[in-house]
């Protein structure tokens, strides 16, 4: 299953968009509940297909959703759920095979629905570079497109009723997913992210929640979900974003100015081991790869696109690895696989 995947890049990955030399993606997730239905978390299995039934029915008659597949859990096996997780279209949390859940993720994967994790329904809508807004309103779209088939569970008061406190109101999650190797390099990081937290955002890992920081990349989203329109909170988070950008791009220049041949230096040293290693752990080609993005940037390295640098980064996880070679493999031989892979794809780069 997910067999062509692989083979293309997520849409959300294609290195076009605003500020896509430092931001990635855009991310906005709506927490929905179906009224009269059980919460998952506290759900028996009848309950839980029968929300399932009732989604995918809804989604069949939904314009907004007619191209893309809908898939229950019981039929993706665990290296599918893993590249899913990979690839950002569900959480970690999701999908066991016993669960009585669903994804539904569309043809060009800018949209996921995700049905009985938390909440009955996690709607997420991914855009490319900084575009919170463009993600925003076809996550708007789609929710009221299915609220005119099923009735979700909302309180004049505190708005949209969901499993986790922190979820109720608007049930809106917006995240960023950010390259900061300039404040990385400069050791400014930390007291970025003291300001972004004091500020409400949570700053969080490649794969969100709990995970580690790999490749410099992270994951900026709102904290809170009441008491704020939708528009209030991507508002925020784009501006948020374009302070943490100019911080950013002041970083590569501090770099660039006092430190020009130490970062060129670096850069091409990650480049050579790229080219020419024989074995790359996942957290390795991360950061060589996150040093070349940076090269990239900032003009030192000019033949490698950051659309080609994005796939590296995302074919080298390792369920990426085995569905795009077509085979299961031990760690090991994923390490070897992993750097043949990336000096083939930087083998006409000089």
């Amino acid at each position: 299953m997910f067999d062509s995947m692989p083979e293309r890049l997520s849409s959300w990955l294609t290195g076009e968009g605003a500020e896509s030399s430092i931001v990635l993606s855009s991310r906005v997730r709506l927490a929905r509940n179906i009224k009269g239905q059980t919460f998952p978390t506290h759900a028996e299995s009848e309950s839980r297909e029968q929300v399932v039934s009732f989604v995918e029915s809804a989604i069949r008659s939904s314009r907004e959703l007619q191209a893309g597949e809908f898939h229950r859990s019981e039929t993706i096996d665990d290296l599918d759920r893993a590249f899913l997780i990979e690839r950002h279209l569900i959480s970690p949390e999701f999908m066991s095979p016993e669960s009585d859940s669903a994804i539904f993720i569309s043809t060009d994967e800018r949209v996921a629905i995700m049905v009985n994790e938390e909440d009955h329904l996690r709607i997420q809508t991914m855009s490319p570079g900084l575009s919170l807004a463009d993600a925003l309103g076809q996550a708007m779209r789609i929710d009221d497109e299915l609220a005119k088939t099923l009735e979700f569970d909302f309180d004049s008061d505190f708005g949209y009723l969901t499993s986790c406190p922190t979820n109720v109101g608007t049930g809106l999650r917006a995240s960023v997913l950010i390259h900061l190797a300039g404040l990385v390099l400069t050791k400014e990081i930390d007291s970025v992210i003291d300001h972004i937290t004091k500020l409400g955002l949570v700053v969080r890992g490649f794969y969100g929640e709990g995970s580690d920081v790999w490749g410099n990349l992270f994951q900026i989203s709102n904290q809170t979900t009441l008491g704020r329109t939708e528009s209030d909170i991507t508002e925020a988070l784009h501006k948020m974003t374009q302070q943490i950008i100019e911080f950013e791009n002041q970083s590569r220049d501090q770099l660039v100015t006092q430190a020009g041949n130490e970062i060129a230096d670096k850069i091409w040293r990650a480049f050579g081991i790229l080219k020419h290693a024989r074995v790359l752990t996942s957290e390795e080609v991360m950061n060589l790869l996150s040093a070349v993005r940076l090269g990239a940037a900032l003009g030192i390295v000019s033949d490698v696109p950051l659309e080609r640098i994005n796939k590296m980064l995302i074919l080298s996880q390792p369920a990426h690895l085995q569905k795009y070679l077509g085979q299961a493999l031990e760690p090991a031989d994923r390490d070897v696989a992993r750097a043949n892979m990336v000096r083939e794809m930087l083998a006409e780069v000089n």
